[in-house]
This record gives structure tokens, sequence and C-alpha cells, in this order.
């Protein structure tokens, strides 16, 4: 029989401040997905609270990675955050890896979590497929220290895809269950995840059924952000599609994967409703749409791969932000780290 959660705390007991947190694994190019599901939702919080976004390099290497090509794509997915709109003035912007208490206080949380949870998690049997023996221990153990990238900073709040929202579940589990064992209501929050939106959830461009993302062998299954205009223009008019016009209710496109995807980017890309593109476009033929839908893209996307470009010719500067932003990190998570070492009861001294 599996342990239950502990009773949660209720999360008024919380009284710290609102904050965010949530990053990227450096393992491959950035995407459109990513774009607008993740890169704009960053860019409006900085405006709004207290944020934090970090490179998840110690996720990556759950499973094995090129060094050299770890460092290289962790700079990368800073120029990508930056080159989107993140101000590092008003975010902090980190490596994962540079920040020690990340990883200390996952270590306390795999204590505190439980087997039964892990093996409920449904993202480590997608990866790990018929090769769950040769999977990594990091692989099966990795959203306990997707909790502990949260709790550091005890985050309120992250935005996160349908497909991190169980992780997200079990962070408030580990919190809700030290909070009780350690006699510490609301030491932890019970942080909400933030999956509204437009764009949360952006499909391949060769599959409606199947995500857009960064490890589907087909390049032209997904745009880039470091895609340049006419690579971009080509892959929206290559894009597959069906044979019937676009519909004029949302009802009818419903049952249109391909259909539903593009029509779904173009509100996202122009910060619409989709039903507002069916009125301009419900009745038209895939031939008036898709070059529409490609001068939009090439408009929004083409100048931040020209950022990212020029950001990524500057390593130093891409280096400095990202110290800079691990510093402010650690004045914030290492106090926390310590004050969870006192409540569990470790030796004070140093």
């Amino acid at each position: 029989m599996t342990e239950t959660p502990a009773p949660a705390t209720t999360p008024s007991a919380y009284s710290g401040p609102d904050r965010v947190l949530s990053g990227v694994q450096p393992s491959g190019a950035l995407h459109l997905g990513n774009y607008l599901g993740a890169l704009t939702k960053f860019v409006r919080l900085q405006d709004e609270v207290e944020c934090f976004f970090c490179v998840v390099d110690l996720h990556a290497i759950t499973v094995w990675q090129d060094p050299a090509l770890l460092t290289a794509q962790t700079r990368e997915i800073a120029a990508a955050y930056l080159a989107a709109g993140v101000d590092p003035k008003k975010a902090a912007i980190f490596p994962q890896s540079a920040v020690r208490a990340h990883a200390e206080l996952a270590w306390i949380f795999n204590c505190v979590a439980r087997l039964g949870w892990l093996d409920r998690m449904t993202q480590f049997k997608e990866k790990s497929g018929k090769n769950k023996e040769r999977s990594s221990v990091g692989l099966y153990t990795y959203p306990v220290l997707q909790a502990a990238d949260i709790l550091v900073y005890k985050a309120t709040r992250v935005p996160v895809g349908e497909d991190q929202k169980q992780h997200l579940e079990l962070t408030r589990d580990i919190a809700a269950k030290f909070n009780n064992d350690f006699a510490a209501p609301g030491f932890f929050p019970l942080t909400e995840p933030l999956i509204d939106g437009p764009g949360a959830r952006v499909m391949s461009l060769r599959d409606g059924a199947a995500k857009m993302s960064k490890s589907d062998p087909s390049d032209n299954s997904r745009i880039n952000l470091m895609d340049d205009a006419d690579t971009i223009a080509q892959k929206i008019r290559k894009a597959r599609t069906d044979p019937e016009p676009l519909p004029e209710d949302l009802e009818t496109l419903k049952g249109r994967a391909e259909a539903d995807n593009l029509v779904g980017i173009y509100a996202a890309l122009a910060g619409i409703t989709k039903a507002e593109v069916l009125a301009q476009y419900g009745g038209q033929g895939f031939g008036s749409f898709k070059p529409a839908l490609a001068d939009l893209a090439v408009a929004v996307m083409g100048p931040i791969g020209e950022r990212m470009r020029r950001l990524m010719g500057d390593p130093a500067e891409i280096d400095r932000i990202l110290a800079d932003g691990a510093e402010r990190a650690r004045i914030v998570a290492d106090p926390v780290v310590e004050e969870t070492k006192r409540l569990v009861g470790f030796w004070p001294g140093r």
C-alpha cells in the first residue's frame, strides 16, 4: 500500500511574497511552441511579480548530453529569453546548476516524497518506454528536483504546460508533507499552476495530434526561434492540412486537428481569438490562409531570431547576465535551504 500525501496546509497559511519560477531545458533549439507557451508568459509576468527564470541544465543531464553542446545550449536558451523580451533587470536569468540550493533541497525532498507518488508520474513512463531498467535514476526523480526548483524560491505560481501539471501536483504534495512532518505550517506554499492563455499547446506542423517538439526528427514539424524569414514561410507553406476550406465556426474546427492548430497559431501570434480568425478567413481555402499566416509568423518571429543571433555573437555578455542572475537567485534560495535544514534538525555548525 502506498502512502498517501499528508493533509494539505491551506494556501492562506503561507504569507510570503508572490513569486514565479520557471525554466527551459538546454537540450535542443527552442521553437514557436516554447515562445507562445512559455516565453510570452515570462515577458508578461516580469512586470507583475518577482520572477526567476532558469535554464534547467540539471534536468537536461537526466539523459546524456555532450558537455560542450550543453554549455552552448545554455547560452542559447538565455539568449532566447532575452530576445523574447525578458529583461534581466526585472527577472533573474540563471543556470540551475549555478545555484547549489536546488540540488541540496532536492535531496531533502527525495526523503520526503514517497515511491508510490513517483510511480504514478506518467512522464517517466513515456520517456523511459521499454527501457525503464536502463533509464537514469535522475530521470525517475526528475519531478522531485522540479519541486525543489520551485520551492527553493517559495514560488507561489508556475507557468506550466498540461504535460507538467502532474509534476506540480507532486510539488504541492511534497510541500504539504514537509510542512506537516516538521510542524511548520505555511513554511512552503502550495504552488498554483498558470496554464491559461493562448498558445499554451502548439502542435506539430506535420501532425496535428502531436505536440510541437524540439526532439521531433523532422525539422519541418516546428518553427525554430532561430529560423530566418524564408525558412519560416516555407515551413508554413508545407504545413499539413486537409482539402476542405476553413470552417466558419469553432465547433466544426474542433474535429480538424491541423486546421485547428494553424488557426490557433495565427490567433496567438495576432493576439486575437480563434473565433476572430475564423470570422476573417472562414470559408477560404488554405491557399489564402497560409500566406497570411506565413507573413504574420515572419513579422513576429523574424525579429526574435535576429536578436538571438546578435546575442549569441557576444557570449561574454550572456555569461555576465547569467552570473548576475545566479547571484540574485542565491540571495533568495540559500536562506530557504538553511531554514529547511534547521527544521529537519541538521547540525547547525559550520
